[in-house]
């Protein structure tokens, strides 16, 4: 595979911009090779600098759920462009998606657009405190809610320590806000609330876990997360950044019929562009600026272009029998890598939720960080790099999801298979 050109560029971006890339996963270090630049995207493929042409199932990382391009959201965009990118005002096309929104999720009664996925679970972090009127917040190992300092964060030694930061430049007062439980674990939980009565505002968990692979929840897990809540007057928050209109139209929510008191949502509502929203309650999100006390604002909040392709996509998601056949695509590849694994006698664990996967480089059952993070991640970066000589685009780190799009046919379903069984025999 030819990748001069996108060295290039990546040594000119390495002069202006830090790690050469502007997101930390993009830099490619985990699988020990310098990243793509990609020129143009179309349908389920994309193409880097080089011209290579590849069958992608990063799909921005989970927003194109339409595929790229998509003719009925670009020509949206188009006609969008002509009245104006941005107005900081009031439009009708937020009210619009807002709507449309509280209808797919019951548990939303009000919403509020922001930009970002990190800036909606920051938000909504101090709407829970400023609800609750306490400071403490429970998160789970391995699961990713964006880079505010309250969530750089991971568990300190023992099951009730506090948090420490995760990263240089997050003061330690306020890491020790963060409490950090095991994904899956209600025990765990308990355990931090015993040793912190009366003192949590919230418990904010991704119901699909997306950071650390595809973990979908243990049976009872987020029932149990729902009761423990409501006997501590804690919230519950769903971070469905990631699972939000992917795993079902109503999200994870619907599909394992759990109702949180407030929901962070992203990717795909945006349909591509910078977007973010938090909702819930009407009774908490009413404490917000400008109808409450509890302050939250943006300049390109409710931007009118990713409003636009917002609206534009989840009309296409509500057409009958998109999820079905979504639904159908995605267990025939996971299944089918998987297969493709146990035929070269490679162990794997193949876990899918939705259009959500993971294979995980271990014959062990995952099930929360600690199970993730036994992986084989050199066996992992060999795979990824003779996936990517196929013409394969995964994720390049063991520890994300990978993502069907409607775009993908049975045949690039078919290609991939055929190129795992090629792929797993060189690690043997």
């Amino acid at each position: 595979m030819n990748s001069k050109r996108s060295a290039t560029l990546f040594g000119l971006a390495k002069k202006v911009i830090p790690g050469g890339v502007n997101s930390p996963v993009r830099a490619f270090r985990s699988v020990g090779t310098d990243p793509l630049f990609i020129k143009k995207a179309s349908g389920p493929t994309v193409s880097d600098e080089d011209d290579n042409v590849f069958i992608d199932y990063v799909g921005s990382w989970g927003p194109m759920i339409l595929g790229h391009s998509h003719p009925v959201v670009t020509a949206a965009l188009k006609a969008a462009v002509d009245n104006g990118t941005s107005f900081g005002a009031p439009t009708e096309l937020e009210t619009r998606l807002a709507e449309m929104i509280i209808d797919a999720l019951p548990s939303i009664e009000m919403v509020r657009m922001v930009n970002s996925g990190t800036e909606a679970t920051m938000s909504a972090i101090r709407l829970a405190r400023g609800y609750t009127g306490r400071d403490m917040i429970i998160k789970f190992s391995g699961c990713y809610h964006g880079h505010s300092d309250s969530l750089l964060v991971k568990a300190g030694s023992g099951g009730a320590t506090f948090g420490v930061p995760d990263s240089p430049g997050v003061p330690a007062e306020l890491a020790r806000l963060t409490l950090t439980a095991e994904f899956n674990s209600l025990e765990s939980v308990r355990t931090l609330l015993d040793a912190n009565r009366d003192s949590v505002a919230c418990i904010i968990v991704e119901p699909v876990a997306g950071n650390m692979g595809t973990i979908p929840p243990d049976d009872g897990f987020l029932g149990g997360l729902r009761r423990i809540c409501d006997e501590e007057g804690i919230v519950l928050i769903f971070d469905e950044v990631m699972s939000g209109f992917r795993v079902a139209y109503g999200g994870a929510q619907e599909l394992y019929g759990v109702t949180p008191d407030l929901t962070t949502l992203g990717k795909i509502i945006g349909g591509g562009l910078p977007v973010g929203a938090f909702g819930g309650k009407k009774e908490i999100m009413e404490k917000l600026s400008p109808a409450g006390g509890i302050y939250q604002a943006g300049t390109l909040s409710g931007n009118p272009l990713a409003m636009t392709a917002g609206i534009a996509t989840l009309q296409l998601l509500k057409k009958p029998g998109f999820y079905s056949e979504l639904e159908e695509k995605s267990r025939m590849l996971a299944e089918g890598i998987a297969k493709a694994a146990a035929s070269s006698g490679y162990p794997v664990h193949s876990t899918r939720a939705g259009s959500m996967f993971c294979t995980f480089f271990t014959p062990n059952e995952v099930h929360n960080w600690s199970d993730a993070s036994s992986c084989d991640t050199l066996a992992f970066a060999k795979y990824f790099l003779a996936m990517l000589e196929e013409g394969i685009y995964l994720a390049p780190s063991q520890f994300e999801t990978a993502f069907v799009s409607a775009a993908h046919t049975f045949r690039e379903i078919e290609k991939t298979i055929d190129a795992a069984s090629k792929c797993f025999k060189l690690i043997v």
